[in-house]
């Protein structure tokens, strides 16, 4: 990366009026047929499509920055969703089962390409070669959790090596390795609630894990406080079987992550001088969030941009 700073960009979801108003907040412009900055390189952490109104404008849009090499853009739990619910398995049938849930998670998606199956499978090619993190000598990006074990069993992604039909098949497998690894790297850690102790996501699906800070060492949290974003269903227990989060948590003396995925809200901050969490929730009415870097060690909530 030449240029001199990398401003990361979070969760679009469909959202290019705001991602285009970030750009423009951040000195980005329009010139020809992409976004650029004089000196700067956009960074998307992922989840460009589903939930919201604008989702083939802003595909365009960062497809155009990529390709101009005005941005680097990874793989979010989305795309990887819509590639497995398109990819046929060996047996019949999709990795990813057209359920009533999973339909309806893609349903903006599919009505906006409507007569534009073409395009769409183009951007379905696209989607697999999106790397699944990024790492440099000053700092680590992913959508949605960093686990050194798991980023040793993801495959190496890119414009020249896009996922493969088998190495999809093998990673919708579950209760392996690789599945899990892609499972944790794209859609993040979760502990599984003591019996008969569920509740409903954002999305009024009933579920009995919860997504935690895997960032933090277990010990002395509860499930309340382990758990990431809006936690007030949960009891204050303690944290039970946590021996797999406290040997991988992320550390403070790593190297500073960006990543997004966790539909928090509020004002954005950080969580920890190198912890950054993009996700501020704009496909539910919150702030499409970027972090202007430029190599520091120490994160500052004072570089955080938002609209």
């Amino acid at each position: 990366m030449s240029k001199s700073g990398i401003d990361f960009i979070g969760d679009i979801h469909g959202h290019a009026v705001e991602l285009e108003k970030l750009l423009d907040k951040m000195g980005y412009s329009k010139r020809g047929k992409a976004w650029k900055h004089s000196d700067r390189l956009a960074f998307f952490v992922g989840d460009y499509i589903d939930r919201g109104p604008q989702i083939p404008e802003t595909l365009d849009i960062v497809r155009r920055m990529v390709d101009a090499g005005n941005a680097k853009a990874i793989m979010g739990n989305h795309e990887y969703n819509a590639i497995c619910f398109h990819q046929e398995g060996e047996n019949g049938g999709h990795l990813r089962e057209h359920s009533i849930k999973n339909v309806l998670q893609h349903h903006e998606t599919l009505k906006q390409f409507r007569n534009q199956q073409k395009e769409y499978n183009e951007y379905i090619e696209w989607f697999k070669t999106l790397p699944l993190y990024y790492e440099t000598n000053h700092f680590r990006a992913v959508h949605a959790s960093w686990d050194d074990e798991n980023v040793k069993q993801l495959p190496d992604v890119n414009e020249n090596q896009p996922l493969s039909d088998d190495m999809l098949r093998h990673s919708a497998q579950k209760r392996t390795e690789l599945y899990n690894a892609f499972d944790e790297t794209l859609k993040g850690k979760e502990l599984e609630l003591p019996k008969d102790l569920t509740f409903l996501d954002k999305d009024g699906n009933e579920r009995s894990e919860v997504r935690i800070k895997w960032w933090e060492d277990p010990d002395g949290h509860t499930l309340r406080s382990f758990a990431v974003g809006k936690s007030y269903h949960l009891p204050d227990h303690p944290v039970e079987n946590s021996e797999s989060f406290k040997d991988s948590h992320y550390k403070e003396d790593e190297k500073p992550i960006f990543f997004g995925h966790y539909w928090l809200r509020g004002n954005p901050s950080l969580y920890r001088n190198n912890i950054c969490c993009l996700d501020y929730s704009v496909a539910k009415g919150g702030n499409l969030v970027a972090y202007r870097f430029d190599g520091e060690e120490r994160l500052s909530n004072e570089k955080l941009v938002f609209v």
